[in-house]
Formats: structure tokens, C-alpha cells, sequence
């Protein structure tokens, strides 16, 4: 066990507290398994009735895998490591989209990437006046998994695509009109994304990556031309990847069709060099300033994006 997730019961309520708060509670191998085994342990357990997923500290519920440690081991171990890790991690958001006890998640600050994994999926999601919620992979050369593209396929229009491409962030308001979160605690700023689904459902609409980006750069609505500007920052294979993910994510049943075909992509998708160089620009050396390979989304091939679906 480790003490950077603990474990208590009092009342019926089976509370885990993530408890990394200067990570802002980052996933790691050794947490994944101890929520994963509690978790088991408490479905026969009748002095539990209900669970409560929180974090400590003040910055935020999760902020998501730790993802420079699964770089390292990235470096060392290669495909075993990567697998190891996303089979144990998805797991475990299997287990808390189909626990049969209620589970409420406090998506309280930073709750983006891992985090929402553990969170999203749980029948109570509640965020409040300071809450991010993000699926930001397509920043650092992966693509939003987790089984989260279940939700975000399912956003109205095309406001999960946006996400899902950009790896924005979203505040309480915009996290209940997407479906990511149920209710606000408190008072909360009203939600930005819906007045803009204008130009959002217009520009990224279809299945062309490349399309969608030329829309946007092209469109009369200068935040739709800053949204273009943006895109043009992410890793371009993971925007193509991430368009494809979603599209199938909206055809597959429920959230453990959705960690199947995330399972099947995550892990050549971390032995890219976009993610080791995606990585060390966000986290390693902090420059902000990745280089990707392809540069651009010109020179992504499709068929390279079509074969890593080919098995599914």
C-alpha cells in the first residue's frame, strides 16, 4: 500500500482522499492499484454504502497521471512499461463507471487528464466556483483517454470535439452543459462554451483534421481564428488520432467499449517521440516549445492515423 492515497470508512461512507496535494495528487502506479483493491474490497463490504473520491490540498482534485514518471519508465522498460500502467489505470475507471454502490466525485480545482478518469464516469460529479476540468493530451502528443471521449462524444454539438482537439479547460458552469460534471456548488460564472457553438459546430464538424483547422483559421469570428491559431500548437498526429477517437467513441455502447479503444491506442501512442518531446517541453524543461514529428497537420498520413485503429 502507500500512503499517497488513504483509505477511511465513517458513516457508511467509504472516503478515498488522494493525497499527493504538492502533485496535485498525480496518479501513480502504486495509488492506481490501492484505489483499484479497495475498491474490490468494499463491494462486499456492507458497512459501505456509498464512496467519496476527494483530494488533498487546495489546488485541485487530480491533475492527472504522473506523467513524468511514466516517461522515465518509458525510457527504461518501453512497452511493457506503457502497458502495465494503462491496463491497471483503465481498469480502475472501469470499476468506478460500473460500481454498483453510489460514488460522488468533488472535481474541486485542477481536475483534468488521470483525474478525470476517476472522476467523470461516477454518478455524482460535483465542481464548484474554482473548478478546471481538461482532457489537455493532445498538448503533450497522446490523446484524451481515460474514457472520457464517451463523454465528450456525447457533448451537445461539437463542443466535446473542440475540447477533445484543443485540450481546453472548462469551468463549473461549462463542465455541467458538457456533461462532465452534474451540478455546481455555490455560485459559479455562467458557462462560455454554448454562446460560441456557432462557430464551433460549424468549423468542426466532418471527420478532416486538416478541414477543421482550415475553418477555423478562416472563419469571420476572431475567437474561432484564435481557436485555428491554437490547434496549430498541438501535436498534429494527436489531433488526428483525437478527431478519429471521438468520432468511433460516439458508436461504442458505454465507457469500457470507449477504454477498449483507448487501451488499444495509448500505448503507440506514448512510444511516438511526440510524447517523450511533449512531455519534456510541458513538465521536464518547462519551454513550452515541443517539437513534432510530423510538424504539421499537412504532413500527417492518414493512413498511419487508420492503422491504429485497424484491429479494433
Amino acid at each position: 500500500m502507500t500512503d499517497e492515497v488513504t483509505f477511511d470508512v465513517a458513516d457508511g461512507v467509504g472516503l478515498i482522499t488522494l493525497n499527493r496535494p504538492r502533485a496535485i495528487n498525480a496518479l501513480s502506479v502504486a495509488m492506481l492499484i490501492a484505489i483499484g483493491e479497495r475498491l474490490s474490497d468494499w463491494l462486499d463490504d456492507d458497512g459501505v454504502e456509498r464512496v467519496l473520491l476527494r483530494g488533498a490540498g487546495e489546488r485541485g482534485l487530480c491533475s492527472g497521471a504522473d506523467i513524468r514518471a511514466l516517461r522515465a519508465e518509458l525510457v527504461e522498460r518501453g512497452a511493457a512499461a506503457a502497458e502495465a500502467f494503462f491496463t491497471i489505470e483503465y481498469a480502475v475507471d472501469a470499476l468506478i463507471a460500473n460500481y454498483p454502490k453510489p460514488i460522488r466525485a468533488e472535481m474541486f480545482g485542477i481536475t483534468m487528464g488521470g483525474g478525470m478518469g476517476l472522476s467523470a464516469h461516477c454518478p455524482e460529479r460535483v465542481v464548484r466556483s474554482d473548478s478546471r476540468l481538461a482532457m489537455p493530451e493532445a498538448i503533450i502528443g497522446i490523446f484524451p483517454d481515460v474514457g472520457v471521449l464517451y463523454e465528450l462524444s456525447r457533448a451537445p454539438g461539437e463542443l466535446g470535439t473542440h475540447l477533445a482537439l484543443t485540450g481546453g479547460s472548462v469551468g463549473a458552469a461549462d463542465a455541467v452543459a458538457i456533461g462532465l460534471a452534474d451540478r455546481a456548488e455555490g455560485a459559479v460564472p455562467p458557462a462560455l462554451l454554448p454562446p460560441r457553438r456557432h462557430w464551433i459546430d460549424e468549423c468542426y464538424a466532418g471527420d478532416d483534421p486538416l478541414l477543421i483547422v482550415t475553418r477555423l483559421e478562416q472563419h469571420a469570428d476572431a475567437e474561432a481564428r484564435a481557436t485555428g491559431a491554437e490547434l496549430r500548437q498541438r501535436c498534429p498526429f494527436s489531433v488526428a488520432v483525437s478527431l478519429a477517437a471521438i468520432r468511433r467513441a460516439a458508436t461504442l455502447p458505454d465507457v469500457a467499449a470507449v477504454l477498449g479503444q483507448d487501451l488499444a491506442l495509448a500505448v503507440p501512442m506514448v512510444l511516438r517521440p511526440d510524447f517523450r518531446e511533449g512531455v519534456r517541453a510541458q513538465v521536464v524543461d518547462k519551454d513550452r516549445n515541443p517539437s513534432w514529428s510530423p510538424a504539421r497537420l499537412e504532413e500527417v498520413d492518414p493512413a498511419e492515423v487508420d492503422a491504429l485503429f485497424a484491429g479494433l
